[in-house]
């Protein structure tokens, strides 16, 4: 009776761990490039999601299909509502920051979402729809009152 017990808990320990360990490697799923195609303007980009020294994780604009305006000038975050931003150049921008992992949802949250083309943020979630398809939500106030959008992982 003492060895089944002691098995039992030899068993029971190791499955917790092992649950536990594999936390890490969950979150970092969201960690790599992505494809994004935005339908309203239909324009094209790259955005490399990372984590940061202080382990939420957040994304950056690493390609531009049209990386300049006409005049050969690159493009910049015009739109930012703060006029000190507006020379800061789109690719490097950060898009998507603050996303910690909800283990038991198995996704991303209480992050947010600068659109450039609006100068405007949203709370934001992520969350696989499959292995490569990220679902982007941005939203004002509840998720219910927002909009979403499939980025492509690419690496």
């Amino acid at each position: 009776m003492k060895v089944r017990l002691t098995l039992f808990v030899l068993l029971c320990s190791v499955i917790l761990l092992s649950a536990v360990s594999d936390q890490p490697a969950k979150a970092d799923k969201v960690i790599g490039t992505y494809y994004v195609y935005k339908h309203e303007t239909k324009s094209e980009s790259r955005v490399q999601i990372y984590k940061n020294a202080n382990g939420t994780y957040e994304g950056k604009i690493v390609w531009l299909k049209n990386p300049t305006y006409a005049d050969g000038t690159p493009k910049m975050d015009k739109n930012n509502p703060d006029p000190k931003l507006r020379t800061v150049k789109t690719i490097g921008l950060v898009l998507v920051k603050g996303f910690k992992y909800d283990a038991k949802a198995d996704e991303w949250i209480d992050g947010k979402i600068y659109d450039p083309d609006e100068g405007k943020t949203y709370s934001c979630k992520l969350k696989f729809e499959t292995d490569t398809k990220l679902r982007v939500r941005g939203y004002i106030g509840v998720p219910a009152l927002g909009k979403t959008m499939i980025w492509e992982k690419k690496s």
